[in-house]
């Protein structure tokens, strides 16, 4: 494939704000102000390259307009989008995903708002060279990292792109994406990390798979239940717990990853490689 043109409508909120405007536009907004303006949510589509190989595009470029507001029935709610892909056939698709939002209180230790993506996998499909495809959110890109929910601080309009994959249906596809190596905390780099995503569109049961790099004590082994759901990201961190990101940790005193560099591989619980993700002096230039 090659570029596709999107768009972006909300067509729907489970809730009714006072001063709702801009259904069924790019730009929907809610609440009475207490300050700058009204609170809402844009969605800005443009000209990206879509491939079918699982690499990662920007859909769109999500902004929430984020100023004190009053007047709200209950603080969490959701937000429809449909999301309109024209392919180089100029037949549109419509993929349509769900935002969580929650209008968190503008004072105390956390006054940001939280945005979530509990369902990322369209539940329309295309069909490409007579194979099904969905589109799968990834994340929100921003501040140069993905991650798996927005938080956008008070009183201004923060942005993030939404970055998704065009996926096989049925099928999950669980891939390394980054090797954060060469850690920050002196000696141990207790920070390191191995990110691994799951771009496919079914939940993938990940329990016994290994991660490492074929060298001894460099294994992680992820515990019995372990289920990547569509779309969700998770890191193995080197001797940090971090729950917004599953909580794994090899539980090392000493650096796991190369400072020079190597390849992380992810093999299933019957040794098969599944995933390899070269990093450093080892990366393809």
């Amino acid at each position: 494939m090659s570029k596709v043109d999107t768009s972006g409508t909300w067509t729907a909120i489970t809730i009714n704000p006072p001063n709702l405007e801009g259904m069924n536009s790019d730009n929907v907004k809610w609440g009475i102000p207490a300050g700058g303006g009204k609170s809402g949510y844009l969605f800005a589509g443009g000209s990206v390259e879509v491939l079918l190989d699982g690499t990662e595009f920007t859909l769109g470029t999500f902004t929430h307009q984020n100023f004190p507001i009053q007047g709200m029935p209950q603080n969490q709610f959701e937000i429809d989008l449909a999301a309109r892909v024209l392919f180089e056939d100029q037949v549109p698709h419509n993929f349509s995903f769900r935002f969580q939002h929650n209008e968190t209180p503008n004072v105390g230790p956390s006054p940001e708002d939280i945005v979530d993506l509990p369902t990322r996998v369209s539940p329309e499909t295309v069909t490409i060279d007579n194979t099904e495809y969905a589109v799968v959110i990834t994340g929100f890109k921003q501040g140069g990292q993905i991650v798996n929910r927005f938080i956008s601080p008070e009183n201004g309009s923060n942005s993030a792109d939404l970055v998704a994959v065009l996926a096989r249906t049925g099928q999950p596809d669980v891939h390394i994406t980054t090797v954060s190596f060469k850690g920050q905390v002196k000696r141990t780099q207790a920070d390191e990390y191995v990110e691994v995503v799951n771009r496919g569109t079914a939940p993938a049961d990940v329990s016994g798979w290994v991660l490492g790099a074929d060298d001894a004590g460099q294994n992680f082994t992820f515990p019995p239940g372990t289920v990547l759901l569509p779309g969700q990201r998770v890191r193995i961190y080197t001797n940090e717990i971090h729950p917004q990101w599953g909580g794994y940790t090899y539980g090392s005193g000493r650096p796991i990853w190369n400072d020079r560099g190597d390849a992380a591989k992810l093999r299933d619980k019957d040794g098969s490689l599944v995933s390899e993700h070269a990093y450093g002096s080892a990366a393809t230039p």
